[in-house]
């Protein structure tokens, strides 16, 4: 793993979110982007050197909707960039954690993506990213 990627917060409303995260970060989003596969639609922002996603459900069956449904808004995932995410995977799973997808999947912000189970990792969601070239 060779840095933090992302910090991924759940929010009922990226209108309402991008209005807050502007005033907070001095700065408008630079991109939003729907992912169906994953029923969301995320919006990122800079700030310095750190990069804050936000994912709002876009059907009542997707995981960010049934994470706010059961947590509420707020920090859903912290992201890895990672260099070749099918060895990470398999590095991972010799570790013995859980992997949620197995196969890397198209995530936002041109990316590859896997998922750890939380109950691996002290209850934090870890999300897998390599960029696309």
């Amino acid at each position: 793993m060779n840095k933090i990627e992302h910090i991924g917060i759940a929010v009922k409303s990226l209108e309402v979110s991008n209005e807050i995260f502007a005033k907070l970060f001095g700065a408008p989003h630079y991109k939003e982007e729907e992912v169906a596969s994953e029923g969301v639609k995320t919006s990122f922002f800079m700030n310095g050197p750190n990069k804050i996603e936000l994912l709002e459900a876009t059907n009542p069956e997707s995981p960010i909707a049934k994470f706010i449904e059961k947590k509420g808004e707020g920090i859903h995932h912290i992201a890895f960039d990672v260099t070749d995410i099918v060895s990470e995977i398999e590095r991972l799973k010799k570790e013995g954690f859980v992997v949620l997808n197995e196969q890397p999947k198209k995530g936002a912000d041109n990316k590859l993506v896997a998922f750890l189970h939380p109950k691996s990792t002290n209850g934090v969601l870890i999300e897998l990213c390599q960029e696309i070239k």
